[in-house]
């Protein structure tokens, strides 16, 4: 069986307080975007695992898939498989593409060994793997707040719009992102302000990694300007970076971006 795990964008992010087990408390609106991996498992004589596409840089054995795979066979009797991940989303993006991975993982498992997983047992497997991984089983537009995995329904389609998202050549680690954030509560809250319209956006809905992280890349900030510049109603850094999405109400001219070593996802 194959799927087709994709990325998500974060329309705003604020990190408003440490938690006591490691990880920040949030509030953002995770959305989901058409660039996909392309995930396969079959059953096999013995696990195997393998990838092509981008490298994923560490072991086999500490990829989501495998640690998901891990979590099920603790609960079910589960057979060896082969798993072949060809990966496209970018590594140290902040689009989620590991965390997407591994979600669609448990429902790839979960429909083809029958398990009966609900949704919200697949998001507790989740919830283990990582903050905002239990997203992608509902993999709809959602106001997440605690640590990303609290889920609360928004109206919210971007599909009359074009979003593009430019991967500067930079790699941004979850770890150095959250070293340089001071948390704090935010003066306004998201919610209300995502309900505002998109063109009232830009200013008011932040990515609170970005100040720290623009001074350590001026790269990544040059590219949100230059979205400012091509037209972008909104334009944001998603998550810890370093993509930095724009939304147009028009189909753009960002060829000049690939001349800057960039990777350029467009008409998402």
């Amino acid at each position: 069986m194959i799927c087709f795990p994709n990325a998500k964008i974060n329309i705003g992010l604020n990190i408003t307080s440490r938690r006591s087990d490691g990880y920040h408390n949030v509030e953002t609106v995770f959305y989901p975007v058409k660039i996909n991996d392309a995930l396969e498992i079959i059953e096999a004589p013995q696990m195997g695992f393998e990838t092509s596409g981008i490298a994923i840089p560490g072991l086999a054995q500490d990829n989501l898939c495998i640690k998901a795979y891990n979590l099920l066979r603790q609960d079910f009797n589960l057979p060896n498989i082969h798993i072949h991940l060809h990966k496209i989303i970018p590594i140290g993006a902040g689009l989620g593409g590991g965390s997407a991975d591994a979600a669609f993982f448990i429902k790839l498992v979960n429909d083809k060994f029958e398990l009966g997983l609900t949704d919200e047992a697949m998001q507790s497997y989740c919830q283990l793997l990582g903050a905002d991984c239990a997203f992608f089983i509902q993999n709809k537009p959602l106001f997440a707040c605690g640590k990303g995995d609290v889920f609360k329904p928004i109206a919210l389609d971007l599909s009359d719009y074009m979003i593009v998202l430019v991967m500067p050549p930079v790699h941004v680690s979850t770890a150095e992102a959250y070293r340089g954030v001071q948390p704090k509560f935010p003066h306004q809250n998201l919610q209300p302000l995502i309900k505002l319209p998109i063109n009232q956006w830009q200013g008011k809905i932040v990515n609170d990694f970005e100040p720290h992280i623009f001074k350590a890349h001026p790269q990544i900030r040059e590219v949100k300007t230059k979205l400012i510049e091509a037209g972008a109603i909104f334009a944001l850094m998603s998550g810890s970076g370093a993509s930095v999405f724009g939304i147009f109400d028009s189909t753009p001219d960002v060829s000049f971006f690939k001349q800057m070593g960039c990777i350029v996802f467009d008409n998402l």
